[in-house]
């Protein structure tokens, strides 16, 4: 809980000085409870009145799950930060990383690049979504690259000093953060449900029974977009992230049409 507050105070002081001297600021990179925690709390002190900048959350790109939160000035749009990010990446940076030799290259996941990362020195909140898989048609299950989003004041220091991912050699270039050409993996999946209640999608995505799911979130192993689910009966809308401890996480796209008992197509887009 200390730390927690830490964070929060913390966020809070970075707001009000953008509020006050007119300068952009930002976080290091954020778990998404972590962004739903100071979300809340900066909007909330915002609508009393308490003097806090306007914010909004970024990764890098678009479905980025682990974000800083940039405080804007009154001169300053978040389009115009966005455009000038992607021309000169200034806040968050994105590295390229490929074995010298993909001939003896050993196939590497999440864990063993946040391992290399770490013991470089860096902080957890230094880093932030690792994509990994490759892009080259003739091998396409292989996993012997990635993209790294990185805070851009450590950018260089990585590019320079990461040279081994497990037992492998590698290069790790900075390269435009529109260059990054892997994504997150996932299969859409469509179902039948009573309504669009967080239990009944939560059953259809997993294949759960109701009461399987309804104990899930009794336990509060399940959030929605980063904040514990409170209830089993809470109504998903299109575009909410639902992710299950245990299950996985998954992107609620919304209903579609309806059969003639009165249920509903519900599709989610689950995350493998």
């Amino acid at each position: 809980m200390e730390r927690e507050d830490f964070l929060l105070a913390h966020l809070r002081d970075l707001s009000r000085r953008t509020y006050q001297n007119a300068y952009l600021t930002h976080s290091n990179f954020l778990s998404e409870a972590e962004l739903a925690r100071a979300s809340d709390m900066l909007s909330r002190e915002g609508m009393s009145g308490q003097g806090n900048a306007p914010f909004f959350s970024y990764g890098g790109w678009e479905e980025a799950e682990r974000r800083v939160l940039v405080f804007l000035p009154e001169y300053l749009t978040q389009e115009e930060f966005l455009y000038a990010e992607r021309q000169e990446s200034t806040v968050v940076a994105l590295l390229h990383v490929f074995p010298r030799n993909h001939r003896f290259a050993e196939p590497l996941g999440h864990r063993d690049y946040l391992g290399s990362l770490m013991q470089l020195g860096l902080e957890r909140e230094q880093i932030g979504d690792i994509l990994v898989g490759n892009h080259r048609e003739e091998e396409p299950d292989s996993k012997d690259e990635a993209y790294l989003y990185v805070m851009a004041d450590r950018a260089e220091l990585i590019a320079a000093e990461l040279r081994r991912v497990r037992h492998s050699t590698v290069v790790c270039e900075r390269v435009p953060l529109t260059d990054c050409r892997l994504g997150k993996r996932f299969r859409e999946l469509s179902g039948s449900v009573a309504s669009e209640r967080l239990d009944a999608v939560l059953a259809m995505a997993y294949h759960l029974s109701r009461g399987r799911a309804q104990e899930l979130i009794g336990a509060e192993l399940v959030r929605i977009d980063g904040r514990t689910a409170d209830s089993a009966g809470t109504l998903l809308r299109e575009g909410q992230r639902v992710s299950a401890r245990g299950l996985g996480k998954f992107l609620y796209l919304g209903t579609g049409s309806r059969t003639k008992k009165g249920r509903v197509y519900a599709s989610v887009r689950l995350y493998v």
